[in-house]
């Protein structure tokens, strides 16, 4: 069958599996399938969470949950327009929230709403937690957009006053959900210590958001019920049940037998197999999760921009995404998502394993008796990892190893469990790496300020590339600053051929994320940005 055709044919299959959903022939007209738990949903995830706490957690899962039990003052809905959470409003300039130069966020939050031990939520819950963001005793993750702020005050428990250094685009970002978005913390049960780092609050927390953690089996699964105090009332579901599920064929299993309800992002290999499965519907939606290459530029052999711009030259990206990853996703350019008003125009990368072997003659490595490069008595020697039990990404290793391999590369593959790969003093964040193949998750604001200045290399932040380059300081920066949204495009474009010449990573591709869901759960919808439990207090079955 020759490519043309074989496009084909997956477009039609793709066209049946998202055009339509298949129904067991044992339901009864009007009533739901026979496996259907009525109010309970079972969840099929990858991984758990590495930290409840949002301060502290870096994964996927720890988003997902902290949707489930933490209410922060602004959500993103599933197109990535904030939504009020906590907060009566979203702030904004025509509502008084904005003050004309940008620099004072007043936040409305609701009155009378608590935490699920019955204690008031307030205002002083939000500042508490601004402080703990900064204080230096906590190992926060990220302090990114809250250390731009040069005051917040909560002149009753229903209002919050933000005073900011300056004007900054992004801002309303850091009240939401993400990155270094962080709900407000219980004051009442944290505030007495002297840093956060290991309160049990950490595993095992109180809920200000529709659900509450009742029991957390560590590695098989998290059992969450409804939070009696939500504020917007009781959420519809009896039970959560987040099966924690590493190996994307045992999700596969398990959805075809109905002892999960939600498979969300279904691995590639399965897509196909999907109309094959009774009693589902499949959606599909382009999401910002970008997979990439990414380089520690602060290791001596991958401190050369040559030797980036070579391992980027050697490996045909294309390909790889259309044989590993099945040409399901998009191909990306850069780290802005490709939907967004800021995204840049740029070509493809360039695949020229010629040119990358004379760049590396250029840099100094010439062929030794093993049959790699060599350069002062050392091979040119790098490490690849990547989250253990996801089998695209192991083959994609395999692939980019044996590419690497023919110009003269000597790749190891070492490999870790994402809770490891992703802590705090794990490889990523501790610059204990040479090369990463992750995926990294984007808010709906373009600023990328905290993955490429310089002001955030861990521990202030998570630009794990290490990457300190004046220029794309000084852009990224001035992309922050001001609201004229042709100015920030302008400086996003230029920003992005710059990271073209330095090569601190090669984006590969933007994830179209198809999730399978029982026919009779409703109000599941697979958010564009963050997490899918954006509404998690709509869901019914």
């Amino acid at each position: 069958m020759n490519a043309r055709t074989t496009l084909a044919a997956l477009a039609c299959a793709l066209l049946c599996i998202t055009g339509c959903s298949r129904q067991t022939a044992g339901s009864a007209a009007g009533g739901h399938n026979p496996w259907t738990q009525p109010g309970v949903v079972r969840l099929g995830e990858p991984d758990e969470p590495d930290n409840i706490n949002p301060m502290f957690g870096h994964t996927t899962a720890t988003d997902e949950v902290d949707g489930l039990v933490f209410a922060f003052l602004l959500r993103y809905d599933a197109n990535g327009n904030y939504i009020p959470d906590f907060a009566t409003q979203v702030p904004t300039t025509r509502n008084g929230g904005i003050s004309a130069d940008g620099k004072t966020i007043v936040v409305h939050v609701r009155a009378g709403a608590r935490w699920s031990d019955g204690a008031p939520l307030t205002a002083n819950d939000w500042i508490f937690t601004y402080h703990a963001v900064l204080n230096p005793a906590n190992n926060t993750k990220m302090r990114y957009g809250w250390d731009d702020i040069v005051s917040a005050s909560a002149p009753n428990p229903t209002t919050i006053v933000i005073h900011l250094k300056h004007a900054d685009a992004s801002f309303l970002g850091t009240l939401a959900m993400g990155g270094s978005a962080y709900p407000p913390l219980p004051a009442h049960l944290l505030a007495a210590l002297p840093n956060i780092n290991t309160a049990s609050f950490n595993a095992a927390p109180i809920s200000s958001g529709p659900y509450v953690l009742q029991r957390w089996n560590h590695g098989s699964s998290l059992i969450f019920v409804p939070n009696p105090y939500y504020f917007r009332g009781a959420p519809k579901l009896k039970q959560i049940v987040w099966r924690v599920i590493p190996d994307p064929n045992t999700q596969f299993s398990q959805l075809q037998t109905h002892e999960i309800d939600v498979y969300p992002g279904v691995s590639e290999n399965a897509i196909p197999h999907l109309r094959d499965v009774t009693g589902i519907r499949v959606m599909r939606k382009l999401v910002a999760n970008w997979r990439h290459l990414g380089f520690n530029t602060s290791k001596p052999l991958l401190s050369d921009v040559r030797v980036r711009r070579a391992i980027t030259e050697a490996v045909d990206w294309k390909r790889l995404m259309d044989t590993v990853y099945h040409g399901y996703d998009r191909l990306a350019v850069s780290d802005i998502f490709p939907d967004s008003w800021a995204a840049p125009a740029l070509p493809a990368y360039r695949y020229d394993p010629r040119d990358a072997a004379a760049l590396l003659r250029a840099a100094g490595w010439r062929p030794g008796p093993s049959g790699f490069l060599m350069r002062s008595g050392k091979e040119l020697r790098l490490t690849l990892s990547s989250a253990t039990g996801n089998m695209e990404d192991e083959q994609s290793e395999v692939v980019v190893q044996s590419m690497l391999k023919a110009v003269g590369i000597d790749v190891r593959v070492r490999n870790y469990p994402v809770s490891l790969l992703f802590a705090q003093n794990g490889p990523i964040y501790s610059g204990a790496y040479d090369m990463e193949w992750s995926v990294e998750t984007n808010g709906p604001d373009p600023d990328n300020s905290g993955t490429w200045n310089g002001a955030f290399i861990p521990p202030k932040g998570g630009n794990t590339s290490w990457l300190n380059d004046p220029l794309v300081n000084r852009l990224s920066d001035a992309a922050r600053r001001t609201n004229d949204r042709t100015k920030r495009k302008a400086l996003y474009q230029r920003e992005e051929e710059r990271l073209r010449e330095l090569y601190p990573h090669v984006a590969v591709y933007w994830e179209n994320k198809y999730t399978a869901v029982n026919t009779d759960m409703h109000n599941y919808k697979p958010a564009a940005f963050i997490a899918d439990t954006w509404n998690s207090w709509q869901w019914t079955i």
